[in-house]
């Protein structure tokens, strides 16, 4: 049975008339993709005993799947447009669930690779849809913005939930079920989807623009991976230094042939929206002092204060349960003061999050870190919320899948940066900070985690004070880190409304109502 198309009688007044139903299916593939990006922090052990990786195939088996899922995101989000977002959302459905079986019964390193690989192909083929076929079902602009608040509550939570979820299942099962637990999911995805999801894409034949998709992925691959080899050495090298150059080469490249091709992959016309603009700046940077800090937090939970990697992601769900709600209430918050203060109002609780968090002590700072992350949360994902609203709102329905795509492209970049320039600023702190007791071994200036290992070998007096003097330099670079996302957050909080409001807002609705309702009458399901 297929849904009936969008723009038939059966249409509401507000939309398709099982948008909700539809949204409810569409959360499962945002969620599961979120979540592996970080189900496999607890399984790296387990991994590591049965495959016996390298540690460069083990950062492989790790990053390749953001790599991919960022490197082809604007490529599908075009495909989506041009051949139908739910087609293109069933084929990455069975993509990530072949993907996740390949995975599970991986039999070596370069196999897993593999395996993570294709399941990025899938991830960047689901995220745009889903996000797309959102904007093409909700006409109304207030159930439009309620529908990306669950959009960007599966997504925050699905980041969250993904070590609670791979330390059960490594209590009960083998590290393939971190992978297997995927398939009934998706499954159930390819049976609800052609019957309450519509189908949308572009009437138009325009060929698709190879030569621009090439030069997407040149662009974005390489920015992505100098921001990660960053994080990973705590520094800035040459081949950082190379890999960002060459990224930005061809993003200029990119950005010329955008303006130049008959039937682009980007509107580039739509960045000469301040509007536009100023939402992508708030969902890139918003990203970035969220997932920043966490890295921090979920450190400080295991290393400071000792607790298991499992019991470190039980006490961040407080900041996932706050996220979400400020995903969902971001709407409400909108319609009581407008898109531009909500936004500042999303940008002063994450500075205040952050401004609590840089008082975190060394020892015994558990409320503190619960606290801010809950502040930081909830404020960072009302400004996501609402961003990615305007965002997708900017484009045309019938580039919705393109504009989709540079909204979570700007995602993948501002995670990225998150991770690598505040684990940066937190390595200079922490290795200018510390103090070694004589006769300690160097090694420990290399991070907390070297230093408390290299503690637990020596005596007692020696050990515990090498211990403290690290807990103390690391808070320090926490505190210099989370200092440093509060004043960007402050600086937003005043740019990004100003751009916000150089434009029409949700008095656009009207329009938006009238170009969905022409596209309508062109779309079949």
């Amino acid at each position: 049975m297929n849904a009936p198309a969008f723009g038939t009688s059966e249409k509401s007044a507000t939309g398709h008339p099982a948008r909700w139903a539809a949204l409810a299916v569409l959360v499962v593939p945002v969620l599961l993709t979120s979540m592996d990006f970080s189900v496999l922090y607890l399984a790296i052990p387990v991994i590591t005993a049965d495959l016996a990786p390298t540690s460069s195939q083990m950062l492989w088996i790790l990053d390749i799947y953001g790599f991919v899922l960022a490197g082809l995101l604007i490529t599908m989000g075009n495909l989506g447009d041009r051949f139908g977002r739910r087609k293109i959302l069933l084929i990455g459905a069975v993509v990530f669930g072949a993907a996740s079986v390949l995975a599970a019964f991986s039999t070596s390193p370069e196999m897993l690779i593999a395996a993570r690989a294709l399941m990025g192909l899938g991830g960047a083929t689901l995220m745009p849809s889903t996000l797309s076929l959102i904007r093409n079902m909700f006409e109304d602009p207030g159930e439009r913005a309620k529908a990306i608040g669950v959009w960007t509550a599966a997504f925050a939570g699905g980041g969250a939930l993904g070590p609670v979820a791979g330390g059960a299942l490594l209590n009960f099962f083998d590290w393939g079920s971190v992978f297997l637990i995927n398939v009934p999911f998706l499954i159930g995805l390819l049976i609800a989807a052609p019957i309450l999801v519509p189908e949308f894409r572009n009437p138009s034949s325009a060929r698709f623009d190879i030569a621009g998709a090439t030069l997407s992925m040149a662009a974005v691959l390489p920015i992505v991976y100098a921001a990660k080899h960053a994080a990973e050495i705590t520094g800035w090298d040459v081949k950082s230094s190379i890999s960002l150059a060459a990224g930005a080469v061809f993003a200029a490249l990119f950005f010329v042939r955008q303006r130049s091709a008959t039937d682009p992959l980007v509107d580039t016309t739509l960045f000469k929206s301040r509007r536009f603009v100023g939402a992508l700046v708030a969902v890139t940077l918003g990203i970035m002092v969220l997932l920043g800090p966490n890295m921090y937090l979920a450190q400080y939970l295991q290393l400071a204060l000792g607790f298991s990697p499992l019991g470190a992601a039980l006490w961040m769900i407080p900041m996932t349960i706050a996220a979400m709600a400020g995903s969902m209430l971001a709407p409400q918050l909108r319609g009581w003061v407008g898109t531009a203060s909500a936004m500042s109002i999303g940008f002063v609780a994450a500075a205040t999050g952050l401004g609590v968090i840089a008082f975190t002590p060394a020892a015994d700072g558990l409320s503190i870190i619960v606290g801010g992350g809950v502040v930081l949360g909830a404020g960072v994902t009302t400004v996501m919320t609402l961003a990615t609203d305007a965002i997708v709102a900017a484009a045309p329905p019938d580039r919705a899948g393109a504009a989709s795509a540079i909204q979570e492209t700007g995602s993948e970049f501002g995670g990225a940066l998150g991770i690598a320039l505040m684990g940066s600023i937190g390595a200079t702190v922490y290795k200018t900070s510390l103090d070694l007791p004589a006769d300690v071994p160097a090694i420990a200036e290399e991070s907390f985690a070297s230093a408390r290992e290299v503690s637990r070998s020596l005596p007692e007096e020696v050990g515990n004070a090498l211990f403290e003097n690290a807990a103390e330099a690391f808070t320090s670079g926490l505190s210099v880190a989370a200092t440093a996302g509060s004043v960007v957050m402050l600086a937003l909080a005043v740019v990004v409304p100003v751009l916000m409001r150089g434009e029409a807002t949700d008095a656009e609705s009207t329009s938006v109502r009238a170009d969905s309702n022409s596209y309508a009458k062109e779309s079949h399901s």
